[in-house]
């Protein structure tokens, strides 16, 4: 076998280690993980990384003192210290920076309307499609007293919660009857007008004109009748397609004007108030929301000119989040304006159709869920282990010296032993994948053995990891700066597989569903350099529970990557993950795939009394009895049936015992993965209340 030029370099006896294949390029700091993961982008005013290296909360916003900010490990340590055993994955949830978006909401078009002149108001609803959980309900409608802020209901379950809950809110907050109806529906919203609730009912079909006027004669009610507009402005992209003239939702401009004739014949012209449209969920840019609230306000205003009673123009959803920090007016993950612009844009579309055609200036609505809800909730998760997808070479020596190699495969190996001699990267490569190549072949054909094909791979993996690292340096020496953290240049088949605590499937579908990016980021260390190129894959038997493409770094044209930087594990140290604007959709849209239930959340306020925070709720997530029974099991039918079989299989009164208090202690689980001394802690749990 030739001489090496390099005798250490890969030679047995040498441990290359991960430190070759991951080469620092610059001192780390907190400020360069904030670039690496464009917190600020996505995060500001909420979200930072304060100087310990942790994640951290800012409830208010710009408004929070440094005192009131809340590390987010801080929070971690306490809650899994905590008497009630808690375990990850968790939702934890800030209800003053919900607070804080409806205010900002608010705000913004309080602003517009005086900029503008503008002779109406603006009144806000919530649709409870995004996020129907009880206690942010509860929250939105208790801080939305005072401006008058309202829900939105789109099915009969969720009318019925909505009903309930305003009973609690403004006497002049709207409650916005959209989707499907039957006469239960409508009769559902006219007994809900009937209790001093200001409810609309706006009308996605003709066929629900007849509906109404039937129920609202029937039960000697007069209604406050909408109707939802087909638009022609939609934008591009997965939720713009909701939108448009071929739209799922809403009355084409023919339809509408029958609306008002068939009013105007039974006498109820008067009841025809509201004008609703939708654009579609997360509009990137203010070009497409001028010209769809153009359109929508010149609508608006010959209704009015036709003798409708108009009073109120509501805008629907649209106001976006911006999930990759890019603030970005072409993409769906991102917006190219804030608040305050947003809202400036739509009162001045609005005032300027009414002035035209002088018509009274109507109160404003708008729909905006995604844009309230997505910050105020993080959910956390812990990894459980790494594997190496391709250069777990690395972590040891390997020797070109591999015994039982057919004579072609001899050939092709002292080939690459003299390309690493001369150097010539682009030829050591060559030599590698062609080595791999035949091996596969060799072996499919029966004609190599698994030992011998073992040590080719291996040797594969730390050629094309050491070909990649030396092109890296090469670029660092000519442009005075290296790739990101833990990125091989050459070849993107080099990465770790981290296994997380959690299913993609219950708490972050829209990733799974619809390639959504949501931010990830580690919770801690984040004053360390990340070492580590990962994908995550999630506890379901389902290859699609995984994400592999995660938000990019603050360099032009990185507005995605493909895997994610982190650090590597340390031994048994939990390393805790974060993702966060997840507080819109993910929940509510979580399915039990695999019989995963719904996470605990947690909710934190700051607290100067109790160290910075406190958690003011706990709602315990699902365990093995309410999944099962969410599927029509009976657990108890179902231990008594495990018992009996206990009873009849196991001779030993001890090995009964501790067999069936297993049994029953399990129903009582976390479907999640949990530490031994939570399994110990369950053991001494009974299965029955």
């Amino acid at each position: 076998m030739p001489p090496l030029a390099d005798p250490m370099l890969f030679d047995p006896s040498f441990e290359l280690t991960s430190s070759l294949c991951v080469r620092p390029f610059k001192p780390w700091s907190v400020q360069s993980s904030a670039q690496l993961y464009r917190v600020d982008g996505w995060g500001a005013p909420f979200f930072k990384i304060n100087s310990r290296g942790n994640m951290a909360v800012r409830p208010y916003g710009a408004k929070t003192a440094p005192n009131d900010e809340i590390d987010l490990m801080d929070t971690v340590h306490k809650i899994v210290a905590s008497q009630d055993n808690i375990t990850m994955p968790l939702i934890i949830r800030f209800p003053d920076i919900l607070k804080n978006r409806m205010d900002t909401l608010q705000a913004a078009f309080d602003r517009g309307i005086t900029r503008q002149r503008y002779a109406g108001r603006f009144q806000g609803v919530f649709p409870v499609k995004c996020n129907p959980d009880r206690y942010l309900i509860e929250e939105i409608v208790s801080h939305g007293r005072r401006i008058n802020f309202g829900l939105e209901a789109g099915s009969k379950p969720e009318l019925l919660m909505v009903m309930a809950a305003m009973c609690n809110a403004s006497t002049t907050a709207f409650l916005i009857c959209n989707g499907y109806k039957d006469a239960e529906y409508v009769k559902m919203a006219l007994a809900a007008r009937s209790i001093g609730l200001n409810t609309v009912i706006v009308l996605e079909q003709l066929e629900e004109l007849d509906i109404v006027i039937k129920m609202s004669k029937q039960l000697q009610i007069r209604p406050v009748i909408g109707v939802r507009a087909k638009l022609s402005t939609k934008h591009a992209g997965h939720w713009g397609e909701t939108s448009g003239e071929k739209g799922k939702f809403g009355l084409s401009t023919s339809e509408i004007v029958q609306v008002v004739k068939r009013l105007r014949k039974v006498d109820m012209s008067d009841c025809l108030q509201l004008l609703h449209f939708h654009i579609g969920s997360q509009i990137p840019s203010l070009s497409i929301v001028r010209e769809g609230v153009s359109e929508a306000a010149h609508i608006f205003c010959e209704l009015a000119l036709m003798g409708a009673n108009m009073k109120v123009i509501d805008i629907g959803g649209g106001l976006g989040v911006d999930y990759d920090g890019t603030h970005s007016s072409s993409s769906d993950m991102s917006i190219g304006y804030n608040m305050e612009e947003y809202a400036e844009t739509v009162v001045e579309a609005i005032k300027e159709a009414t002035i035209q055609k002088n018509v009274s200036q109507p109160t404003l609505c708008c729909e905006s869920g995604r844009a309230l809800v997505s910050h105020h909730s993080v959910l956390v998760f812990d990894v459980l282990s790494a594997h190496k997808n391709g250069g777990s070479a690395c972590d040891r020596g390997v020797s070109y010296n591999i015994d039982g190699l057919p004579e072609a495969l001899a050939y092709l190996r002292d080939d690459l032993v003299r390309s690493v001699d001369d150097g010539d990267h682009e030829c050591i490569l060559t030599c590698a994948k062609k080595l791999k190549y035949e091996s596969t072949r060799l072996f499919k054909q029966g004609l190599l053995g698994l030992e011998a094909r073992a040590a080719i791979d291996e040797l594969f993996e730390i050629v094309s990891v050491f070909v990649d690292q030396k092109e890296s340096d090469a670029n660092m020496d000519q442009n005075g700066c290296g790739d990101r953290p833990g990125s091989h240049k050459a070849s993107s088949d080099y990465y770790t597989t981290y296994h997380i605590n959690l299913s993609i499937f219950k708490s972050i579908p829209d990733s799974w569903a619809i390639g959504q990016l949501f931010p990830i980021v580690p919770l801690h260390r984040l004053e360390a350099e990340p070492t580590e190129r990962v994908i995550l894959s999630d506890l379901t038997c389902d290859s699609d529970g995984k994400v592999t493409t995660f938000i990019g770094n603050d360099k032009p044209g990185a507005e995605t990557a493909k895997h994610l930087p982190v650090h590597e594990l340390e031994g048994d140290k939990p390393y805790y993950m974060g993702m966060f604007l997840g507080g819109a959709y993910q929940e509510v849209l979580g399915s039990l795939h695999n019989l995963f239930g719904n996470p605990h959340v947690i909710h934190v306020v700051p607290s100067k009394s109790a160290g910075g925070f406190r958690i003011s709720k706990f709602l315990r997530g699902q365990n093995l009895a309410n999944v099962l029974c969410a599927m029509n099991h009976e657990p108890h039918l179902m231990f008594e049936n495990l018992k009996e079989r206990v009873d009849g299989y196991l001779d030993g009164t001890y090995e009964k015992e501790i067999t069936a208090e297993t049994l029953m202690s399990s129903f009582t689980s976390y479907t999640y993965l949990a530490p031994e001394r939570s399994c110990a802690f369950q053991l001494n749990k009974s299965f029955y209340p």
